[in-house]
């Protein structure tokens, strides 16, 4: 009779597991990307600021043309909100409410349909007028390269070769893939949509986010640093959760927790 029992309130406690994990991912849903994605996919601000950003860029490249430097000049850039808009992809997630995974976004990147982002393409070609190559620094898996490649040649962005092309082996940081680059070449100008797409000094945002680093770093910016838009995703996230696995009403809260009112 005691086994019996024990095995009754063992099935019964696994049942109730199973329908709290149902519960939760039931509860789950990607609402507040919504606000976001659709300012990215359809302001015109949006296109403002990339062209404020690749008008600025380019100004800045034709002022660094004049200047003497002991190796040829390059440009840094990233792909991912940079030069390719991959907002398809994030309205994909919030219309299936899905979570990130490594599989659901190589079913997108595989397609190699991303559109450019407003100026870049035409930014690129200035580049090659001027005989500055630009490299494509991303954290995009090498197992992308031939799709990522597809992708921008066929949208006729200059220097989308192969040996200008570089993704992500082992790390996310790109401190030593710039190092690469840096033994042959100038790096006059990065240009990106997240700060650790500048430079490893922002890597680490445990003090108020990295606040403290932009400060310090503020002159760069406009200068050999252009910033551009990307309100949807990026490492800024990381200080609102505070741990991987959290459960959506966890997530929520933490989410909220990080908003200063003014009461």
């Amino acid at each position: 009779m005691k086994i019996k029992t024990l095995l009754l309130a063992a099935f019964a406690f696994l049942l109730l597991i199973s329908c709290k994990t149902k519960t939760e991912k039931e509860n789950f849903n990607q609402d507040h990307l919504i606000y976001a994605t659709i300012w990215y996919q359809n302001s015109p601000e949006m296109k403002a600021l990339y062209y404020q950003g690749f008008n600025i860029a380019e100004e800045r490249l034709k002022q660094y043309t004049k200047l003497k430097t002991a190796k040829p000049k390059a440009v840094v850039v990233d792909i991912d909100e940079t030069m390719l808009n991959n907002v398809p992809f994030q309205a994909q997630e919030i219309i299936d409410n899905k979570e990130f995974s490594s599989e659901f976004w190589n079913e997108w990147s595989q397609l190699a349909r991303a559109e450019a982002t407003p100026g870049a393409i035409e930014f690129s070609k200035l580049c090659d007028s001027l005989g500055i190559p630009i490299f494509y620094i991303s954290n995009r898996k090498v197992n992308e390269f031939d799709a990522t490649l597809r992708n921008l040649d066929s949208l006729g962005f200059a220097f989308a070769k192969p040996e200008f092309i570089i993704l992500r082996d082992n790390e996310s940081s790109k401190k030593a893939r710039r190092e690469k680059v840096m033994e042959n070449y100038e790096i006059v100008l990065l240009i990106g949509d997240n700060l650790n797409d500048f430079s490893e000094v922002f890597e680490d945002r445990s003090d108020s986010w990295g606040t403290p680093t932009v400060e310090k770093f503020k002159n760069e910016f406009g200068s050999r640093f252009i910033v551009l838009p990307n309100p949807m995703y990026g490492d800024w996230e990381k200080n609102i959760y505070p741990s991987r696995g959290m459960l959506p009403a966890q997530q929520d809260s933490a989410r909220r927790s990080v908003l200063k009112g003014f009461k």
